[in-house]
């Protein structure tokens, strides 16, 4: 398929599908090999010729916040978070469409409707939970789907109502994850792929110690 990172580019992913008893097992292990999930779906790029999608993951217990970093912490005190189970409510779905129209909307995901969204949050044979946040007034502006593993958590995706973008939800979330998992004694978060060619994927290297996956397995950036 065209590459949806890099214009010009073809995509070519290896992917195997998580079912069974030993799905959890199989999500660890891949996992830790650079996969990422969807759905029932498990893959990893396999392009010819590139090697542009890079698989991260953030050394939870070492991180320590930058200044702005920590301001974004302070700016978004009043926010609850709970762990739910990953069940799609027309709440949630209305704040995702919202954040898909403003941030995506040249995207494929920007058609989802909610049964596509419900598809994406449901349809897991492994640990999944879905993160919500929730202001003093109980309004939801946000949300994170989420997989655990034994030693990690790993973003799935994360979403949040347009209308708070002064709180940098985005980066809030992440950081969120990674202070809840040394809080519970997790050793990573997961971002996906930092591909450094793409303005929307070339951030996560910003939260460090983070390591990269190259030839030679985990490496400290």
């Amino acid at each position: 398929m065209p590459c949806p990172y890099l214009a010009g580019n073809v995509e070519r992913n290896l992917f195997t599908e998580l079912r069974g008893v030993q799905a959890q097992e199989q999500h660890e292990t891949l996992t830790r090999a650079g996969f990422r999930r969807s759905h029932h779906i498990v893959y990893r790029p396999a392009c010819p010729g590139c090697t542009g999608c890079v698989p991260v993951r953030i050394v939870a217990k070492e991180f320590r916040p930058t200044r702005s970093e920590r301001r974004i912490l302070r700016r978004n005190t009043d926010l609850s978070a709970t762990l739910l189970e990953p069940v799609a409510t027309d709440e949630h779905y209305a704040v995702f469409a919202a954040y898909q129209r403003e941030r995506h909307g040249d995207g494929e995901m920007a058609a989802m409707t909610f049964s596509d969204f419900r598809a994406m949050v449901e349809d897991t044979a492994v640990d999944t939970q879905l993160v919500e946040f929730r202001n003093s007034d109980g309004e939801l502006i946000a949300g994170c789907l989420v997989d655990r593993i034994s030693d990690a958590f790993s973003a799935v995706y994360s979403y949040y109502d347009p209308r708070n973008s002064d709180r940098s939800l985005g980066n809030f979330m992440i950081l969120w994850l990674v202070e809840t998992a040394a809080s519970v004694g997790l050793d990573y978060v997961y971002l996906g792929y930092w591909i450094e060619d793409c303005e929307k994927m070339a951030y996560k290297t910003r939260y460090r110690p983070i390591e990269l996956m190259g030839d030679t397995g985990w490496q400290t950036l």
